[in-house]
């Protein structure tokens, strides 16, 4: 199988302008270890624009990260809610065969609250499997936010929302159709990882995609360790 990675995400993902982006790191890191033929697939390219408020620029960190590698399903503001009904078709039209996903924050913090997340997790991994039975994902729970340091009450939402999603994982993962839960991005500081308490300042964004990096080469041999480019 040659992979057709999608990356699947939120404000974190789709980063802004002037950003380098976990996509862009991971980009670097396939290109460094991969060892095979794979694409990098999505309906999007763009980064968010606070200017404008839109998802309207190109204004990469790197003018160099080429176009067919800016490939993405991401949106400032958009979840798990927003994103089950999309996948189905976006799945058929880029012929996605792996999905990094990273959602839920923006679900909890103002769509839905832990259980009816997780029952839009389940909808998007029925709606990609009904495209692409195939299909594989690599789904990262929640990781820390300030809000969450803040607020107990939404601290208990994230957290009871990764229990669901590792369980969803748990009840989902076959053989055709692999799905793999990643780990938290190890030692994740709020104060140096991210530069406002969630959006991932470029340590971060290191630290997101040796995340997913690791989950891909722990289960699936895939790719190597994950070392930040120079």
């Amino acid at each position: 199988m040659r992979p057709r990675f999608m990356f699947v995400g939120d404000s974190m993902t789709i980063g802004c302008a002037g950003e380098y982006t976990w996509r862009y790191r991971m980009w670097q890191h396939l290109n460094a270890t991969f060892g095979g033929p794979y694409a990098i697939v999505g309906p999007r390219t763009e980064l968010y624009d606070k200017s404008t408020g839109e998802p309207v620029s190109q204004a990469y960190a790197d003018p160099d990260f080429p176009a067919r590698a800016r490939a993405h399903l991401a949106g400032w503001g958009e979840g798990w809610l927003h994103m089950a009904p999309l996948i189905g078709e976006t799945v058929t039209r880029t012929k996605a065969n792996v999905l990094l996903v990273s959602l839920g924050l923006i679900d909890l913090g103002f769509y839905t609250n832990s259980d009816q997340t997780a029952e839009n997790v389940r909808a998007f991994i029925a709606a990609a499997r009904a495209a692409n039975p195939h299909v594989r994902a690599v789904l990262m729970p929640v990781v820390p936010n300030v809000r969450a340091e803040e607020e107990p009450l939404f601290a208990a939402e994230c957290a009871r929302f990764n229990e669901l999603l590792a369980k969803a994982v748990a009840d989902l993962d076959s053989p055709a159709s692999p799905l793999l839960l990643a780990s938290p991005p190890v030692g994740y500081d709020l104060g140096t990882d991210t530069y406002d308490g969630t959006h991932p300042a470029p340590s971060g964004e290191h630290k997101l995609a040796a995340a997913f990096a690791t989950a891909l080469h722990q289960a699936w041999d895939w790719g190597g360790p994950y070392v930040p480019a120079a």
